[in-house]
């Protein structure tokens, strides 16, 4: 389970474990500031994921020994937490400080990345791609309803010429429950439409791939994924979007992420990133001037 790390967590430490109650781990109804202060990822922690996520490579137990026996590490994921998915289901805290950096500075950015763990990662695995024009808004277990309680905050408020939307790995996964292919439909359809009525451009991107979930067995998301991203491409023609097939350049022949690619079979690695940029950058290409 632990294999897929992503920047902050786990998907299935922080997305599935349970919670305890947090009654007095917080402000209480309307409040002027409900959000704790942000936490900042330590150094060695940021070494540690970049070596064992990002560098190509064949995880092994003794890899995993190294992260749930790191005191930092354990520190920063709860931390990461802040007021818990019972006060903050949707995470809007996770950003507010770094939004407000944003809006305070008047610069508007070119581009929001609005994802999970996948869109999250793209820090570790390339971050020469992100600065003041590029703004990374992944968060890692993240699935489509969470995202669409706080786009209006993390992307709208902002003002990006457009949104670079990766979604639903985790819908797939069921880390919020069950839900029907529709539901995630209709969380997508809704961001996209938030954007488009802000004038913001969308660049939709496929689902990526991934043949198993660690953290749930005996699912297989492949069928879900390559109908999703079906519709995702007929969607994306008929709102005149740009879609951005990362699913073709890091899939295997079977539809699992490449082993050369990603080191848990879920996550891109450096390399993975590498090629995804090579289609990002076209795709940005693509958008209208």
């Amino acid at each position: 389970m632990l294999r897929h790390l992503t920047l902050v967590s786990c998907t299935a430490l922080l997305a599935l474990a349970p919670l305890a109650h947090a009654a007095d781990a917080g402000p209480v109804g309307i409040v002027a500031d409900p959000c704790p202060p942000p936490v900042v990822m330590p150094d060695s922690v940021r070494t540690l994921l970049s070596d064992l996520f990002m560098e190509p490579r064949t995880l092994a137990p003794a890899d995993i020994q190294r992260l749930t026996q790191s005191a930092e590490f354990s520190a920063f994921n709860a931390a990461g937490r802040g007021l818990g998915l019972q006060q903050d289901w949707a995470n809007r805290c996770r950003f507010r400080a770094a939004n407000a950096q944003v809006l305070a500075s008047g610069q508007r950015p070119e581009l929001v990345f609005m994802g999970d763990s996948i869109t999250e990662n793209w820090l570790l695995g390339d971050p020469s791609l992100f600065n003041t024009n590029y703004v990374n808004r992944g968060i890692g277990g993240q699935t489509t309803p969470q995202m669409l309680l706080r786009f209006r905050a993390d992307v709208v408020a902002l003002q990006p010429r457009a949104v670079h939307l990766m979604a639903a790995t985790n819908d797939i996964a069921g880390n919020t429950g069950p839900a029907t292919l529709q539901d995630v439909k209709d969380n997508l359809m809704a961001m996209v439409e938030l954007a488009r009525a802000h004038d913001i451009d969308v660049l939709l991107a496929s689902v990526p791939p991934a043949a198993a979930f660690d953290w749930r067995p005996g699912l297989d998301p492949r069928p879900v994924i390559a109908e999703l991203n079906t519709w995702l491409r007929d969607y994306a023609a008929t709102k005149q979007l740009v879609y951005v097939d990362y699913f073709a350049v890091l899939a295997d022949a079977n539809g699992a992420l490449r082993s050369d690619y990603g080191n848990d079979g879920v996550h891109p690695n450096r390399v993975g990133y590498a090629e995804m940029r090579r289609v990002l950058d076209s795709s940005i290409a693509a958008l209208q001037p």
